[in-house]
């Protein structure tokens, strides 16, 4: 069963919201709550598998919400999605930074915020790969160029690669078809990588590709 945590500062976002999700079989929404502090107050006490974080709220925002839930080691494997009514909004960019594993627009299809919460419970993927590839690209691309690092010092060349790929918005079994490996071996560079980086999910390995000049924005043509 997937455990959900509704975090919106408007009650008809959350009936709807809830009354989707406790419909599916295998999905329980375990609360909700209308400010980020108190949604990393009942993600400490409950564990969910997945948060569905409104980034914009009174008080505590959703992404202060999502940095404090990002740093506990003991939410390491909470997810968070972030809701947005906008799909290029600069904070959703933050979020990913912070640790969010994708993002929803909120008047997404329902089957889609479905699958996103399936997907994002298994911390097997990027929620929205090409989406949020754009939106990071977007605002990775306001900056002059990329910063120095020596972060990616930690990876070996074909590592560096293989978060390359990622950060253009590669799947694994595409990785595995561009690289000819197998998608278990690729599965492998690209979890190796996200130990050696402190990467919570594939979205920040997105990140750390653009802000490293991994993957170069169209300001380097």
């Amino acid at each position: 069963m997937i455990r959900v945590l509704l975090a919106d500062d408007q009650a008809l976002v959350r009936a709807g919201f809830r009354a989707l999700l406790n419909a599916e079989d295998d999905i329980t929404v375990i609360g909700e709550v209308a400010d980020g502090a108190e949604a990393v107050a009942v993600a400490r006490a409950e564990k969910p598998d997945v948060v569905l974080m409104d980034i914009r709220m009174p008080g505590t925002d959703g992404l202060s919400a999502t940095r404090m839930i990002g740093a506990d080691p003991e939410l390491a494997d909470v997810h968070v999605v972030i809701l947005t009514t906008f799909d290029l909004d600069e904070y959703v960019f933050e979020a990913l930074r912070f640790g969010a594993s994708g993002f929803l627009v909120k008047d997404t299809e329902p089957v889609e915020l479905l699958q996103a919460v399936r997907v994002v419970a298994r911390g097997d993927a990027l929620l929205s790969p090409g989406v949020t590839r754009r939106l990071v690209a977007e605002f990775a691309s306001r900056s002059r160029q990329p910063h120095a690092s020596k972060e990616l010092d930690v990876l070996t060349e074909r590592e560096r690669e293989i978060v390359a790929l990622v950060g253009e918005g590669l799947s694994n079994d595409e990785i595995a078809e561009r690289l000819v490996l197998s998608p278990a071996t690729a599965k492998t560079h690209v979890s190796r990588a996200m130990i050696k980086l402190g990467c919570r999910d594939r979205a920040q390995l997105v990140v750390v590709a653009y802000q490293t000049g991994l993957v170069r924005p169209g300001w380097l043509g």
